[in-house]
């Protein structure tokens, strides 16, 4: 399928400038133009696009994250504390050992001498006259960068980018499936005007048949060979074929707006469609293909293996995660009596390690919930496929009698071209009434009439079986 784009867009951009205003218009020059210039195909392409981007930002998962971060404070509140003053007892030095040892007073016998509330008197006492401590907070600020790296997100990270990558697929099969719908829709625009236009040359031939008989009729009538009766009945029948040839001409008119409307023309542009239809491209009837061309059938199967992502992304939820993070960073302020206490830079790191035990079977619900999900996806799948399969085989039944009715509506016309020849004969020796010869004139027209129908609706019909099939 990819390969078949490439080689779509390749011939997009040769045969576009081939194309110009006054030039007659191919059926693969439709195709281009509506792939070129219609809303769905730039819908379907920028959808493709963010597929993508999305793709990137997900893979962007495995990589490590780094960020700047940087605060500031400013406050024009003080902190303000005391620490009282007060006698504070002193030690000396054991000259043995060197370890420091209470300066006590010893009394008879080397025990201290206790004061009245109990603890023991100090030989001597260090006076402690008390600190105001005052903290300033403004102009504190701190700036660093920081680094975090999963390690084990339970699968998270990889059934994101899987999942990522599926919608990436999804997005071109949307896009094969919007050119094979814009094609469809260009092939029944392009000849629909093919067909309206054959149907005036039909209406303007049947005219002209009917003019040159009412030319006879009324010759004849002057010399006294024919009544007035008849002439009326062909300017009945004359009245008829004008109105015919009108409502062609008002159907071309609208086929060719809707021709422009599909290619994305101007509605007035000069718009030159072949005099007839073309060879009808040759198919092999006895071979049906099957659907699993078709992009929606491949839609339908990435679903699937999108909704087994799900599951595991749900079960991720509730497994292990591990992860790193590291910060350097600097930070100033926070005056202490006027002077200032940080002024530095750290470096710090982090191990983080969650490890979910017990949910009250949450986790067990989501997944099977998620799985159940699955499983409607692959119910889904099978039903619509058997759908696509039904409607392969509409269409290739379809074709193959729109085939046949070509070669049936061919045979008719042409035994009715024949008999209005006999009876025009007939008619001119006098053999063959009036009535019976614009009746085989009325039977021509009718069966010209259904074998252009039937060339256009084998054309369509080639067009939907090969949409059916997943060949456009």
């Amino acid at each position: 399928m990819q390969i078949k784009n490439i080689v779509l867009v390749l011939f997009t951009s040769l045969l576009l400038p081939l194309w110009v205003k006054g030039q007659e218009m191919s059926p693969e020059q439709c195709r281009a133009l509506a792939l070129e210039n219609n809303k769905a195909v730039t819908l379907a392409k920028l959808n493709k696009e963010k597929a993508l981007y999305t793709l990137k930002a997900y893979k962007a998962n495995y990589l490590p994250k780094f960020s700047l971060s940087g605060n500031y404070l400013y406050s024009d509140s003080k902190f303000e504390t005391q620490i009282p003053g007060g006698y504070l007892p002193t030690y000396i030095s054991d000259p043995a050992t060197g370890e420091l040892l209470p300066n006590v007073m010893l009394g008879t016998g080397g025990s201290p001498v206790m004061g009245a509330d109990g603890n023991p008197v100090f030989n001597q006492y260090a006076f402690f006259p008390g600190i105001d401590l005052i903290f300033d907070l403004k102009n504190t600020w701190m700036a660093g960068i920081s680094a975090e790296q999963p390690i084990y997100m339970g699968g998270k990270i990889s059934s994101a980018y899987r999942m990522a990558q599926i919608g990436d697929r999804i997005a071109d099969l949307n896009r094969d499936l919007t050119h094979a719908e814009v094609i469809v829709k260009a092939d029944e625009a392009y000849w629909t005007c093919v067909k309206t236009k054959e149907l005036i040359k039909l209406a303007e031939s049947y005219k002209e048949l009917l003019e040159g008989l009412l030319q006879d009729v009324q010759n004849a009538v002057e010399v006294g060979l024919k009544h007035q009766n008849d002439m009326l009945k062909v300017l009945v029948k004359l009245n008829e074929a004008e109105l015919q040839l009108r409502r062609a001409q008002n159907g071309y008119g609208l086929a060719l707006k809707n021709l422009c409307h599909v290619t994305g023309l101007p509605f007035d542009s000069e718009i030159i469609l072949p005099h007839t239809f073309d060879d009808i491209t040759e198919f092999d009837y006895d071979n049906i293909s099957d659907i699993s061309s078709r992009p929606e059938y491949a839609m339908l199967e990435q679903q699937i293996l999108l909704k087994e992502q799900e599951v595991k992304l749900t079960r991720s939820d509730f497994m292990p995660n591990l992860g790193v993070a590291a910060n350097y960073g600097y930070i100033n302020g926070l005056e202490l009596n006027d002077n200032k206490l940080l002024d530095a830079t750290s470096f710090s790191a982090l191990v983080s390690l969650k490890i979910p035990i017990f949910h009250w079977g949450e986790g067990h619900n989501k997944i099977r919930a998620s799985e159940a999900e699955k499983n409607m996806a692959m119910l889904q799948r099978e039903d619509l496929a058997q759908l696509m399969e039904l409607e392969l085989l509409q269409a290739h039944d379809k074709l193959v009698e729109s085939a046949l009715e070509v070669e049936l509506t061919k045979k008719s016309l042409a035994q009715a071209q024949e008999n209005l020849r006999v009876s025009e004969n007939r008619y001119n020796s006098g053999m063959q009434t009036l009535s019976e010869y614009m009746e085989a004139q009325s039977m021509w027209q009718s069966a010209y009439s259904e074998y252009i129908n039937s060339l256009s609706r084998l054309r369509l019909n080639q067009s939907y079986y090969q949409k059916a099939a997943g060949l456009l």
